[in-house]
C-alpha cells in the first residue's frame, strides 16, 4: 500500500513522492513575465521536497488573466522567462509543471489584497471579460462578460495549443489544464454560467464540448510520453450536488478517453452562493467517488496541512497524491515536517544536503 512518501509514476514521469505543489497565483508578474520573485518562491519549493511543483494559474492570452498582474504565456518571451525556473526546479529533485488558464468571465479583477473585484470598465488596467454567456458572475465580480463568438471559442482553442508548445518547449514536464474554480472552462460546463443555445450549450454533453475539445486540440501539440493532467470542479455545493457530480463524472470519462491521464480534483466556484461545507479534507471523499467512478487517477486539495493526514490520503482514502497550498506558502519545507510527523528516519534526506544532513546529524 502507496504511502505520502512512495514514489509515483505517470507514463514517464517518476516523482520521488506523492507531494505536489498546487498552482497558487502570486500576482507579482508585469505584462505575464516571470522575475525574481517567481524564480525563488518556485526554487525554494522544489527544494523544500516536494515531489511536483505546478506552476501558477498562467494565462493563455492578455484578456485570460486574472489581474493584470499575473503570469502569461502567450508570447516567447515570457517563455524564455519561464525556463530557467523550470531549470532551477528540477535540478533541485522536482518536476516543473504549469497550469495553463483563461479566466473568462472572473478576468479583468484586482489582486486580491486590493479589492479582489473587478477593475471598472474605462480604468487604465481594465479590459472587456468574455464568457459563454454575457452573466456576470455576482458579489464583487459584477462586470457583464461579454458573449464569446464560435470565432472567440476557436481562438482561445488555439491560445491553448500555441501556450502548449511553449510550455513544452520551456521544458515543463507535467500539464494541468485549468478547468476549474467559476474561470472559462469551467463556466462552459456549468449551468450557473452557461446559457447557450448552440452546440456549447444547453444539455450537460453540449456544455462539455469546449473542454472536451480544447484537450483533443492541446493532446495533439504535448508530448504522449508526459502527463496530461487538469484540475476541474466536479461539485458546486449548490443544492444539486448529485446531479452535478453524474454530470462531471460523464465528462471525465469523455476526458479520460481523449487522453487525460490525471486529474485534481477540486470544487466549481461558478456561484457566489454556493454553501461549501468547509472543513478539514471534505474533498477527500468526492475525489475518491472520482476516481472510482471515472478510473482516473486523483489527486485533491482544500485543507489538507498535516503529514499524517496527508498519508491517511493516500493508503486508505482513495488519493494518488496530495496537492498542498497554503501550508507550503507558510512552510515551504512542509515535506520534511510531514516526514518527521510520519517518524521517518532521516527525514531530513527529503531536503537539500545543505540543510537535510545538519537537521539529521543535530537532533
Amino acid at each position: 500500500m502507496a504511502g505520502l512518501f512512495d514514489s509515483y509514476t505517470l507514463k514517464d514521469v517518476t516523482l520521488r513522492n506523492r507531494i505536489m505543489v498546487g498552482p497558487m497565483c502570486q500576482y507579482q508578474a508585469q505584462d505575464g513575465l516571470a522575475n525574481d520573485w517567481h524564480s525563488v518562491h518556485y526554487t525554494s519549493l522544489a527544494r523544500g521536497g516536494s515531489a511536483l511543483v505546478v506552476v501558477e494559474a498562467t494565462a493563455v492570452s492578455p484578456e485570460g488573466r486574472i489581474t493584470p498582474n499575473c503570469l502569461g504565456l502567450w508570447n516567447d518571451q515570457q517563455a524564455q522567462a519561464l525556463a530557467p525556473i523550470v531549470a532551477s526546479i528540477r535540478k533541485a529533485g522536482a518536476v516543473p509543471g504549469i497550469q495553463l488558464a483563461h479566466a473568462g468571465r472572473k478576468a479583468s479583477a484586482n489582486i486580491p489584497w486590493e479589492g479582489d473585484d473587478h477593475i471598472p470598465a474605462g480604468a487604465p488596467k481594465s479590459w472587456q471579460p468574455i464568457a459563454p454567456s454575457p452573466l456576470a458572475f455576482g458579489g464583487d465580480l459584477n462586470r457583464t462578460p461579454q458573449e464569446m463568438t464560435l470565432d472567440d471559442i476557436a481562438r482561445v482553442k488555439a491560445d491553448f495549443v500555441k501556450a502548449t508548445e511553449r510550455a513544452r518547449d520551456a521544458g515543463f514536464q507535467w500539464l494541468m489544464l485549468h478547468f476549474a474554480h467559476g474561470y472559462l472552462a469551467q463556466s462552459f460546463f456549468s449551468a450557473h454560467s452557461n446559457q447557450r443555445t448552440d452546440q456549447y450549450g444547453g444539455s450537460a454533453e453540449n456544455r462539455a464540448r469546449f473542454l472536451i475539445e480544447t484537450l483533443e486540440a492541446v493532446k495533439a501539440v504535448w508530448p504522449e510520453n508526459l502527463p496530461l493532467t487538469a484540475r476541474f470542479g466536479v461539485i458546486e455545493f449548490d443544492g444539486r450536488d448529485e446531479e452535478t457530480f453524474a454530470d462531471s463524472v460523464s465528462l471525465l470519462k469523455k476526458l479520460r478517453s481523449a487522453g487525460l491521464d490525471f486529474l485534481d480534483v477540486s470544487i466549481g466556484f461558478s456561484t457566489p452562493t454556493a454553501t461549501i461545507p468547509w472543513s478539514a479534507g471534505f474533498m477527500g471523499p468526492w475525489a475518491r467517488r472520482t476516481a472510482e467512478e471515472t478510473g482516473l487517477p486523483v489527486s485533491t486539495s482544500w485543507y489538507i496541512s498535516e503529514g499524517r493526514q496527508a498519508d491517511a490520503l493516500i493508503r486508505t482514502g482513495g488519493l494518488d497524491m496530495v496537492t498542498i497550498g497554503r501550508p507550503l506558502l507558510a512552510n515551504p519545507h512542509w515535506p520534511f515536517a510531514a516526514a518527521k510527523a510520519l517518524h521517518k528516519k532521516e527525514a531530513g534526506a527529503i531536503l537539500p544536503p545543505s540543510y537535510g544532513w545538519w537537521l539529521n546529524r543535530y537532533q
